[in-house]
């Protein structure tokens, strides 16, 4: 039997909202996620969304400090949910306790880069880093893409409760249309809590 082609991961688009505030839990995925669902409404199980980690500086305290200035709320969203998120512009947020100001959105298309990057990759069962990398390259030749893998820190996350385990994730010798792909399609789990969710090497991608 001959295997089917991959198929081909709907388009999207990242959706950038200033962000005014000071300071935010540096393992801010899970609370944001809720701060984000107390405003537009249920989003478990929402497969048109991922969420980028916020950038900062981090803090010996646990504490993420946002960048005065340049700040922002980066959501990834299939273009037929735009509506629903411009919503979230002219909103607080609580943040565990901490409160943020949301801006007006600006839209933004997805760009190809040869490199790409992820604060934080989830694969459930793969803890290990050699172990790991085997499961993104299974996911990479699922989707088509061909890509040297770099596996970074291993990072830990708390979500509702769990301490879940992943690493920082770069992938190299990208083709223009493998980095859309993966930037559509994310790696792994967690993507509405920042897990998976890749973005140009040198752009930034949270603490």
């Amino acid at each position: 039997m001959t295997p089917s082609a991959p198929t081909s991961p709907p388009d999207r688009v990242d959706i950038v909202f200033p962000l005014a505030g000071t300071l935010v839990p540096r393992d801010h995925g899970y609370a944001l996620f809720g701060a984000l669902a107390r405003v537009l409404g249920d989003l478990h199980g929402a497969p048109w969304l991922a969420v980028h980690p916020l950038g900062g500086i981090p803090r010996p305290d646990g504490l993420l400090a946002l960048h005065p200035r340049r700040g922002s709320l980066r959501l990834r969203v299939v273009p037929a949910e735009i509506p629903r998120v411009l919503a979230l512009a002219g909103k607080a947020l609580d943040i565990d306790g901490h409160r943020v100001h949301v801006g007006v959105s600006r839209v933004y298309p997805l760009r190809p880069a040869e490199a790409l990057t992820a604060r934080m990759v989830v694969i459930k069962g793969f803890q290990e880093p050699e172990p790991f990398a085997e499961a993104v390259k299974r996911q990479l030749d699922a989707l088509g893409v061909t890509a040297t893998i770099e596996i970074g820190r291993r990072r830990v996350v708390s979500i509702a409760g769990d301490k879940v385990i992943g690493f920082g994730t770069t992938l190299r010798g990208l083709s223009e249309e493998g980095s859309l792909v993966v930037q559509r399609a994310g790696i792994g789990g967690r993507q509405r809590m920042g897990c998976g969710v890749f973005g140009p090497v040198g752009r930034g991608a949270g603490a």
